[in-house]
């Protein structure tokens, strides 16, 4: 009997590690064809910018292709479904922000995919301001004036965003709030659309990301303020809209890298191990700094803990401005 028994739990043992074997070679294995980047945003933005940065040292590091997809709209979260309902292998990676990780479940009533449960985290990336700018033909160059004309002009003055709960969305609603003001939200699919609109006119005030700093150099743009509580180093130069009137005021964004949860925790320790050397180069740290970003690096529990947080914060700020992507 004892025998059968042994007998028994050795071909038990056995089926298990049959069972655990697939998973643990595809992470030994991976990647054996084309990894996928996913940006959540159109060309022009700071999110754009960060994967196309990445994704030639990624290929290089990985010995296999690396390309960058953009799938834009509903405020991000069209890419955010799209790779929580991937294949669980670490071949399909989202450049994600607080647009579809950290205000999408606030948001949407009937939003498709939960950020927290479905989607791992796998390394927070950047950290940046973001911008409150002007066409020049406004006619305003400090926040103090563009408080002035808005009051005087309620309901009157629209700004534009990268759609609905991006960051540049909740921060500009936060400054409706705080300044007590009544101007008007127009979405637009992505920050780039938004700032070519802004650079030609069409569009008179926007929250943006720094990729808009080329435009200000040029004079097609002017800045008003960031958004940060304090002056972040890669744009010192620019007063926060704390110091320039609205006491109290602080929105930092972020962008990080996910992968659809239940991937194997070795291939997602390989993902972060990479980016976080590659976060390390000296020419692609210059690259994002030249955008405004402030390069970082994190553990995937690490950034979990910081999206638990962040999710709070914004979830607080929807609830008292009484924002809904649901029409």
């Amino acid at each position: 009997m004892r025998t059968l028994l042994s007998a028994l739990g050795s071909l038990g043992l056995a089926f298990a590690w049959a069972l655990l074997a697939p998973c643990s070679l595809s992470a030994q294995t991976w990647p054996e064809k084309p990894v996928k980047v996913i940006a959540a945003y159109p060309p022009g933005g700071t999110v754009d910018a960060l994967a196309r940065a990445v994704a030639p040292h990624l290929q290089q590091r990985l010995g296999q292709s690396v390309y960058v997809e953009n799938r834009t709209g509903a405020g991000g979260t069209i890419a955010g479904d799209y790779v929580a309902k991937s294949l669980k292998d670490g071949y399909t990676v989202l450049v994600g922000a607080v647009g579809n990780i950290s205000s999408a479940g606030s948001l949407y009533k009937a939003l498709p995919y939960d950020p927290v449960r479905d989607l791992a985290p796998v390394m927070l990336a950047t950290r940046v301001s973001n911008l409150l700018v002007v066409h020049p033909s406004l006619g305003v160059k400090s926040v103090a004036e563009l408080i002035a004309k808005a009051k005087a002009q309620p309901g009157k003055l629209a700004y534009g965003s990268g759609g609905v709960g991006t960051s540049l969305h909740l921060a500009g609603e936060l400054f409706k709030l705080m300044a007590k003001v009544d101007i008007v939200h127009v979405p637009y699919k992505g920050s780039g659309p938004a700032v070519a609109d802004l650079v030609s006119g069409q569009l008179l005030l926007a929250v943006t990301d720094t990729a808009i700093l080329e435009h200000a150099k040029a004079g097609s743009v002017v800045i008003l303020a960031q958004t940060a509580g304090v002056r972040l180093p890669q744009i010192k130069d620019i007063p926060t809209l704390a110091e320039s009137g609205v006491a109290g005021y602080d929105a930092v964004n972020w962008q990080g890298f996910f992968v659809a949860a239940g991937t194997p925790a070795p291939i997602v320790a390989r993902l972060n191990a990479e980016l976080v050397a590659i976060l390390k180069l000296d020419d692609v740290r210059a690259r994002l700094e030249g955008l405004g970003l402030a390069p970082t690096t994190s553990s995937p529990e690490e950034f979990a803990q910081f999206i638990a947080g962040d999710v709070k914060l914004w979830s607080d700020v929807i609830a008292k401005a009484g924002i809904t992507a649901d029409q």
